[in-house]
Order: structure tokens, then sequence, then C-alpha cells
């Protein structure tokens, strides 16, 4: 399933989140002398631009207002070293005169390291004081994938049901094989009209992924899918006839179907969901190469969202036994 993709630019007006709400003059000119306070404000609206739900924008809030609060909300972002950070984390641990569990502990580091990656990859600053920070995991499971095997046994089982000559149904072998190809969320699989899948390149067809709300324009982009999919597209419009969107259910009809088939398929159910389906098309191309800000983007993912897929697509990787420069199946 080689694919390609191109996404639209992350922010309205530049990739400067503090451009984002006057119309290109920025509201702060963030640099190494931008006081910890402001930054905090641009990273924050940064979470609110990146679709970040509102329990997350919370939890990251208190952390880094906290840390604020420690070191000083006039403390230069550029003066911040490592040493800094690792005195803050003593300070939580053995000095703050509050418990610290393991959980929450590994979370303000999450935190830390979000805020000043993301102040690195913005280039405010010129280096990324949190990478030496140790991030204490308490052990959050890595998220189910399909191993090739399963994908192949899981696309043959789809392929006869297409075929079955009493009664034919193209719906579950396309699904999978959207979902496989583009590794879209389920929200934006269930809103695709027919006119999203652009043909004007019969040789590279092109989904558009497009959002009605402006705040999350950033996430709208085009995926390559591969040249046989508006046939088969095609096929399952005149077997359903939809008259909107192209799966004209509900997403739990689309969930059973997938449950459907990983009970033939001899998969497990948890295999076989929109999330494990969009992980395992991560992972695909990840060990294939593809260049990881173009995954990111394909994703639709922000840079702050992306720190902690690319980490766990590293450790899925390790688990199936190949390193990104492998071979895995597609």
């Amino acid at each position: 399933m080689a694919m390609d993709n191109e996404q639209l630019p992350l922010f309205d007006v530049g990739s400067d989140p503090s451009r984002a709400e006057t119309g290109g003059a920025p509201m702060i000119h963030v640099n190494p002398n931008t006081p910890l306070e402001d930054a905090i404000a641009i990273y924050l609206d940064a979470l609110r631009l990146g679709g970040f739900s509102i329990y997350t924008i919370k939890a990251f809030k208190s952390d880094i207002n906290l840390f604020e609060s420690w070191i000083g909300g006039d403390k230069l972002i550029g003066s911040i070293g490592t040493a800094d950070l690792s005195r803050f984390m003593h300070w939580l641990l053995h000095e703050r005169g509050v418990p610290c569990s393991p959980k929450s502990y590994a979370r303000r580091v999450t935190t830390l390291k979000n805020f000043f990656g993301y102040l690195h990859e913005m280039r405010f600053i010129g280096s990324d004081p949190s990478n030496a920070l140790i991030q204490q995991s308490v052990g959050s499971p890595l998220p189910e994938v399909l191993t090739p095997a399963e994908i192949m046994t899981a696309l043959d089982v789809t392929s006869r049901m297409r075929l079955n000559p009493d009664r034919p149904d193209a719906r579950p072998h396309l699904l999978i094989r959207l979902l496989m190809e583009t590794g879209i969320k389920k929200a934006e699989c269930m809103v695709l009209r027919p006119g999203d899948v652009d043909r004007a390149n019969p040789a590279s067809p092109i989904l558009w992924i497009r959002y009605s709300n402006p705040r999350m324009r950033y996430k709208e982009r085009k995926i390559a899918l591969m040249p046989d999919f508006p046939t088969l597209m095609d096929e399952y419009l005149a077997q359903r006839q939809p008259p909107r969107e192209i799966f004209d259910c509900t997403a739990r009809n689309l969930e059973y179907i997938l449950r459907d088939v990983a009970n033939v398929a001899g998969v497990s159910q948890r295999k076989l969901s929109f999330e494990a389906l969009r992980w395992t098309a991560a992972l695909t191309d990840h060990l294939n190469n593809m260049d990881a800000d173009r995954l990111r983007q394909k994703l639709g993912l922000s840079r702050i969202a992306w720190r902690e897929t690319s980490s766990k697509l590293a450790q899925l990787a390790v688990g199936a036994g190949a390193s990104k420069t492998g071979n895995p199946a597609r």
C-alpha cells in the first residue's frame, strides 16, 4: 500500500500560533528572551488548536503552571536548562511536602517534554533542555496492531464477502482498505462523501479530509489512495446507493462489521477496530521508512501530539521484530 500525502499548513497564518489571532501580526514574538509565562500562553493556544481534549489541556496547564510557580513566570525560556528541570522534579518528589505518585511524576515529565519540545520544534529556543529528563513511565500499554499475516487474513475474508455470488457485499472490504491505506480516525471516516475522493489523476487518486470547524482546519489534508480504490468504491456505491455520506449508517454498525470480520478471520476484536487499524496503518508506514513529518501530517497530528505517537511507533516497531529500515509486509 504505497502511500503519499500532503497536508495544508499547520496553522492558518504560518507555523507560529502566536500569529493565529491577529491575521498575521504576531501577538508575541517568541524567542529565547520571551518570559516563561508568555511562552506558556502560546503553548496552551497550540494545544487548543491541536484539537486536544479539555481534560488533556487542563492537566498540561496544571503541570506547566506548577513549574512556572516554582521557577518564576518572568524566567526567560532561553535561560532554562536541564539542571533547572531536574531540580524541579527533585522538589516535586522530596521537597514540596505533597505526595507525588509515579503516575503524576511521569505525567509531569511528559508535560515538560511536550512543552520544551514544542518550543524547540518551533525554533523559539535553540535546544531542548528536557531531552535529558528521564521518563519514569508507569507502563501505559501500547496500542493493539495487526500483524502482516492478520492483515492478509482479514482482507481475504472481506474479499470473499465482496465476491459472494448470493449476496455480494463490498462494504467490509472497502472499510478495511480505507482505514489501512489512510489511517484516518473514525469520526473522519463517518463524514466522508464520494466527492472527497479526487479522481483527477486515475493513477493517483486522492482522499480529501476536510473539517467544517475553522479551528480544526489544520487537520485538513489529502492522502493518496491505491489506483484501484475508486473502482472498489464505485462497486460499493452501486450496491448501497448512499444519499450523502459514503457510509450511510452509524459508527456502531461499522464497528459490528469489523467485529464480524474479526470473528471469521480468527483475529482479536481489539485488533480489528478503528483505533487498531489506524495504528496498524501508521506502523506500516513507519516500517516502510515514510518521512516522520509526512507521517505526522498524514495522521493529522500536531507536532505536540506527534511526540508521544512517534515514541509508541518506535516501541511497536521493536515489538514487531523489525527496525524502521526493515521490510514489513504491505
